[in-house]
């Protein structure tokens, strides 16, 4: 590994002119392991001009061409996954198992590509007037930016840019800089499956670089993942920018306990949702919504899982729980904690002040969980985005729904019931974007779309799946006419399908 991670433009790794770099760190044991450069606007323009470059004959190669190189290109992923969840694990800190499963979930977004071609049909309809006929096909748009962050380092933008790229678009992605290995090691992988050299271009940095990004007049669309307030000014800077703009934001994500769910199978899903990752997911559950007495019989299940819980090193292949990414992370963990103590919530577990052996520099914080938690509070308005799970206290199944309805957040949310009709009321009047019934985290299979509502998404696309392909494609449609000698002449009235 090198120690001072490169751009990738063009096919090859370069240092860049701006001669800024970065620290990258193992969360687990506090140390610098190595450094990313960071771009500068020239460096962003060498990338651009790359993929600008790059363009024409990657939108001219035949479908089927591209397809054999998505083929490959996931072919290649898969063999590598071990390597990737390795590379995840040292720089994100969370464990092997679940960056593996990070892994998969980004091949099943290649998948899709793969079947590209099957999204790209267009559509005939012959004689919709005399002698005219109407055709319409999805075009790529051109060079595309995609802006990712430190949590899923490989899923994220496995997200983005395979169907950007089956779809005949070039990309630029500025992964996050906490994390930025991988997205090389997937970029090489892309040029051995046969990808041409400019169609995927990386590049690491800061602010600089994602400013360079929004305002290059040569990126005509931008995707984003990200916390709520960037993904707002980014969709609001790309669009005054004239570019095409998906931005997905943060989440306080419910999950609806009904008195009469399975309490296990309740208490499993909360504290895998809660506490996976660390609570770095856009999609884990962080309150949990309890109705009349579910509170009371799955608060003690949910104490007696947490208590089993192991908070370790990725290191150690018995850890169930690792790190927070950064240090500074790690404090405003702390402090969103602190802030629930002082504003009345009850502490169940307390997270703080971890140690872990042989790991006493880390960012560990440990599983915490609040009871009698108000909407007033700061833990439960905030996404706190660490291992912190809320129980707040209902009265009501209506009381509930009404409760997520008003959260500023619409990522996703789920209900825990043995009651159909009650779950299908559920998924017909809660106001987000994902829903599970019974299932915690429910993320889209990759032939579906990611998004969701409210100040979880800005503007009109979700990610992946069919809206995906439609985020990074255009319309044009034709309308042809073939006209006989007999038939010609001047009109000036409004042209009518007769």
């Amino acid at each position: 590994m090198a120690s001072t991670v490169p751009h990738w433009i063009n096919g090859e790794e370069t240092r860049g002119t701006s001669g800024r770099d970065g620290p990258i760190y193992d969360p687990a044991t506090g140390a610098e392991v190595r450094r990313v450069t960071y771009a500068n606007a020239q460096d962003v323009d060498l990338a651009v001009a790359s993929a600008r470059n790059a363009f024409p004959d990657w939108r001219d190669t035949p479908l089927a061409k591209r397809t054999q190189i998505m083929f490959s290109f996931r072919s290649l992923v898969d063999a590598a996954k071990d390597e990737l969840a390795e590379l995840i694990s040292s720089e994100h800190g969370k464990t092997k198992p679940d960056s593996r499963g990070e892994v998969l979930r980004g091949l099943e977004t290649i998948e899709f590509a793969c079947g590209i071609s099957d999204h790209l049909k267009g559509e005939n309809s012959q004689q919709v007037s005399t002698g005219v006929d109407i055709s319409s096909v999805r075009e790529p748009l051109g060079v595309v930016g995609c802006i990712t962050p430190f949590n899923f380092p490989v899923m994220v933008p496995l997200w983005m840019v395979p169907i950007a790229i089956a779809c005949g678009n070039t990309v630029v992605l500025k992964p996050s800089e906490k994390d930025p290995s991988v997205s090389n090691r997937l970029a090489a992988l892309f040029i051995e499956a046969g990808g041409p050299p400019g169609v995927l271009n990386v590049v690491h940095g800061d602010r600089d670089a994602v400013e360079r990004i929004i305002e290059h007049p040569d990126i005509v669309a931008l995707s984003f993942v990200g916390s709520t307030p960037v993904a707002r000014a980014i969709y609001e800077a790309g669009s005054r920018h004239g570019k095409r703009v998906q931005a997905l934001g943060g989440a306080k994500n419910h999950m609806l306990v009904l008195p009469d769910a399975d309490m296990d199978l309740a208490a499993d899903a909360a504290v895998s949702a809660g506490f996976g990752s660390a609570g770095e997911r856009c999609m884990a559950i962080s309150v949990v919504v309890a109705v009349g007495d579910a509170a009371d019989q799955l608060l003690p299940k949910i104490v007696d899982r947490i208590a089993e819980l192991k908070t370790g090193s990725a290191a150690d292949p018995t850890t169930e729980m690792g790190p927070v990414i950064t240090r500074e992370h790690k404090e405003q963990v702390e402090s969103c904690i602190t802030s629930g103590v002082e504003e009345g919530a009850s502490l169940v577990t307390d997270g703080r002040g971890i140690r872990v052996p042989g790991s006493e520099n880390g960012f560990f914080v440990g599983p915490t969980l609040f009871d009698h938690v108000k909407p007033a509070m700061a833990i439960y308005q905030k996404e706190i985005f660490g291992p912190v799970l809320s129980m707040v206290r209902v009265e009501h199944f209506t009381d509930g729904i009404e409760l997520v309805n008003r959260n500023p957040y619409a990522n996703g949310t789920a209900v825990f019931t043995n009651d159909g009709g009650a779950a299908r009321r559920f998924q017909r009047q809660i106001q987000v974007g994902m829903v599970g019934i019974n299932v915690s985290i429910p993320v889209p299979i990759g032939f579906y779309s990611f998004g969701g509502w409210r100040n979880s998404l800005f503007g009109a696309h979700s990610i992946y799946g069919p809206d995906g392909v439609h985020f990074y494609t255009r319309p044009k449609v034709t309308t042809t006419r073939w006209v006989d000698p007999v038939d010609r002449g001047v009109d000036l009235g409004f042209p009518r399908n007769t």
